[in-house]
């Protein structure tokens, strides 16, 4: 599905109408384009919610973009709501704080909820209602790994490596650091994250172990060749110019941070080693949309507006999203570092700049959409990697994803949107929750999410059927 027009309906002439009718419209506060009368005005069309005044936490990505565009652009005082988004240390605190209700909601790592819920990490009861995008991450590595790979690589006419670029071209650097006594040391945002789960999936596609986790081994390096660990997305360039890791898989602009440092080059974006794939999700605590229902549909409906406005007419929006993002308050990079993949391209070096048009999808091919094979692909790769420590059965995965995932609640939302004609009706995808089989994948797996353990035997690196973790490793 392509940009479209002219679906927005525009409701900020009666919201103002009826606030003034009121006599309200001074009251509230909502977004930063001055849109705060309209949150009672709001209430008094729809029906007011239960909860007017939220905070909802993000990281410092591109990929919160919905939420900063929901709030700038009215979209969340359109709805009633007084919200207030506030950026969090590191993943481990957002996920906190919405466990903990000092967050209503956030902008989270897909296996966040998934995680939580079965107890992986810590416990709660979290649930993903929306899907924010698709694609958005990619790999770096340190200039001196860069300078021992580049001459190996294949070149395309124009003399640039061709892609996508696999990770077997590491194999002599990772032999070369362990001849010299030194681990080759990669970084990931966080355990149960997107980044995780693909810098592994491309590692192990080219024949690399990126380790296992164990109870006695939370880092996850049991068996690793190439050993990973956590560092906080804006903290990930310094990290790499330090020296403390050889490269890292981070959402932007952390990437282009890099290149524009001239500390590191990306090697390959995730869009690459699993084409479309599904990204970060608003995520909030299952009692929270139990006891303020109205609320929670306001705020996916906002959510569902940005992520239209952000994907709308091929783009055109996207510079002032930029600028939006730039701000200090929401991600603070420069503008030029935003726009180098927000934008349509991708820049992978200095004189390497290529069209990369999806590489951030808010709302094109039903992006919104909690997909219950997406939560078990994810499943599965915690499977694969010992976060899942014994088997289970496909009944497992698919109960699990539904508890967590909620397009009920999604569609609830995006059909009242189709009816206020916000929205067109081909925007929202006619399913059973499943996408089907799935290829686009770096080395030529197909995946079935009607089908986890199927799945999981076609990997040649990963745990097999039978195998456990335990304290003492991988029986």
């Amino acid at each position: 599905m392509d940009g479209f027009k002219g679906f927005k309906f525009d409701r900020r002439g009666v919201l103002a109408a009826v606030a003034a009718s009121l006599a309200l419209a001074g009251c509230g506060s909502g977004g930063g384009d001055g849109a705060g009368g309209e949150t009672v005005a709001a209430a008094a069309v729809d029906g007011a919610v239960e909860k007017p005044n939220l905070k909802l936490g993000f990281i410092k990505l591109t990929d919160m973009a919905p939420l900063a565009i929901a709030k700038e652009k009215g979209f969340f005082a359109e709805e009633g709501l007084n919200v207030t988004l506030e950026p969090q240390a590191n993943w481990k605190v957002l996920l906190d704080g919405v466990i903990g209700g000092q967050l209503d909601g956030a902008h989270m790592l897909a296996g966040q909820p998934l995680a939580a819920t079965i107890g992986y990490g810590t416990k709660a009861d979290l649930i993903a209602p929306l899907s924010l995008d698709l694609n958005g991450n990619a790999i770096t590595l340190s200039n001196k790994v860069w300078s021992m790979i580049a001459p190996t690589l294949p070149k395309g006419p124009d003399g640039k490596p061709k892609h996508p670029i696999s990770a077997s071209v590491l194999a002599p650097v990772v032999k070369s650091f362990a001849q010299q006594g030194k681990p080759f040391k990669m970084g990931m945002v966080f355990p149960v994250s997107t980044h995780n789960y693909e810098l592994r999936y491309w590692l192990a596609a080219g024949g690399l172990n990126p380790g296992y986790y164990t109870p006695g081994d939370v880092g996850g390096t049991v068996d690793a060749a190439v050993q990973l660990s956590v560092t906080p997305p804006p903290q990930m360039p310094a990290t790499l110019e330090a020296g403390t890791i050889e490269g890292y898989c981070v959402g932007e602009p952390w990437n282009q941070a890099a290149v524009f440092k001239k500390i590191g080059v990306p090697v390959i974006t995730d869009d690459e080693i699993w084409h479309d794939n599904p990204e970060k999700v608003f995520g909030l605590r299952k009692d929270f949309a139990e006891k303020y229902p109205a609320t929670t549909a306001a705020m996916l409906r906002a959510i569902i507006k940005a992520q239209q406005w952000l994907d709308a007419d091929g783009g055109k929006n996207r510079p002032e999203a930029v600028k939006i993002l730039s701000q200090p308050n929401y991600v603070g990079a420069d503008y030029d570092v935003i726009a180098a993949s927000m934008t349509g391209k991708f820049t992978f070096e200095p004189g390497d700049t290529r069209p990369a048009p999806g590489f951030n999808i808010f709302f094109d091919k039903f992006a919104g959409y909690p997909y219950y094979s997406d939560a078990i692909w994810y499943l599965t790769q915690m499977r694969r990697w010992g976060q899942i420590a014994e088997d289970r059965t496909d009944q497992w995965y698919f109960d699990t994803a539904k508890a967590v995932y909620r397009p009920d609640l999604y569609l609830a939302a995006a059909k009242k949107l189709v009816a206020d004609g916000a929205i067109p009706a081909g925007s929202v995808p006619e399913t059973d929750g499943f996408r089907g089989e799935q290829g686009g994948f770096i080395d030529g797996i197909t995946y079935d999410g009607k089908q986890p353990n199927a799945y999981l035997a076609k990997f040649k690196i990963g745990l097999k059927q039978g195998q456990k973790v335990t304290a003492a490793g991988v029986q």
